[in-house]
């Protein structure tokens, strides 16, 4: 199956629209970028003939989380959507959009506009993808990391490569074998993608990332 983009939202929070939308639109766009997110978790899980039940079990997570998960009602962290990903066998790659309306993108630009896109809501993150696709050796991403939010509470990692990264704005919590770093503004960082690694939003601020692995994660 295609790498799919499977729904569609504002543009990045430093374009002049983002910063004139009121909270009730940010609070409204939050919630309709995490319905898309369950709406095609669901459709996924319908597809694969799972019950919540059965999923929960393959994903590791409790039914009443999944519940709210495929309702809308619960902000995944990264971990528990890889996890669920992984359980019903779609990439997370699917959970990225772009606005195809736009012209087709060059094969070495991402403009603004185009770049893929993956919000999980106030309490959680936004990805943003600013590498071509044609390109699968590396991948540049912008995270924005909201107050609270986490890569999950059990640490992740990756076979083969590496990733690194600076910190735009805010201050970034980040897990490296069990190791604890607080990388503030400006302060940059790198490590194996075979370490058990986590991360999250340090204080009230948002924590916005320029992050780069080897190879393409999505």
């Amino acid at each position: 199956m295609s790498d799919h983009n499977l729904f569609r939202g504002p543009l990045a929070s430093d374009t002049s629209s983002a910063k004139e939308a009121t909270p009730r639109q940010d609070a409204a766009a939050s919630v309709a970028w995490s319905q898309g997110i369950a709406q095609k978790l669901r459709q996924r899980r319908k597809v694969k003939r799972l019950s919540l039940k059965a999923l929960a079990e393959k994903a590791g997570l409790s039914i009443g989380l999944l519940s709210q998960i495929e309702r809308g009602v619960s902000t995944p962290s990264l971990r528990s959507l890889s996890q669920v990903c992984q359980a019903l066998e779609m990439p997370m790659a699917w959970l990225f959009d772009r606005d195809h309306s736009l012209p087709i993108p060059e094969p070495s630009v991402v403009r603004l506009a185009q770049r893929r896109r993956m919000d999980l809501g106030s309490g959680g993150m936004i990805k943003e993808i600013l590498s071509p696709d044609s390109i699968s050796d590396i991948q540049l991403m912008r995270f924005v990391i909201h107050s609270g939010g986490k890569s999950g509470d059990s640490p992740a990692q990756h076979p083969t490569g590496a990733k690194c990264g600076t910190v735009l704005a805010g201050c970034l919590g980040l897990e490296i074998n069990g190791q604890e770093h607080i990388i503030n503004q400006h302060d940059s960082f790198a490590f194996k993608a075979n370490a058990q690694y986590r991360f999250w939003a340090v204080g009230d601020a948002d924590c916005e990332v320029i992050w780069a692995v080897t190879p393409a994660l999505y």
